[in-house]
């Protein structure tokens, strides 16, 4: 599934940015450009951002 449509960049690739180190929108975009073109998808993108960032909290904590 697309995260970003206008630059379609996928919801995995934005994951795998994320799980990389970019923790914010900004980071996300320019790692990968989703959140560069309308911004629609911003939202989605720090949606991704937390329930990345969450996980990972879950997994170091085990």
């Amino acid at each position: 599934m697309f995260a970003c449509i206008c630059k379609r960049v996928r919801e995995c690739e934005v994951r795998s940015v994320i799980q990389g180190g970019a923790r914010t929108k900004r980071s996300v975009a320019e790692a990968c450009g989703a959140g560069t073109g309308c911004g629609t998808c911003v939202r989605r993108i720090g949606q991704l951002i937390d329930e990345e960032t969450g996980a990972q909290a879950l997994s170091q904590a085990s």
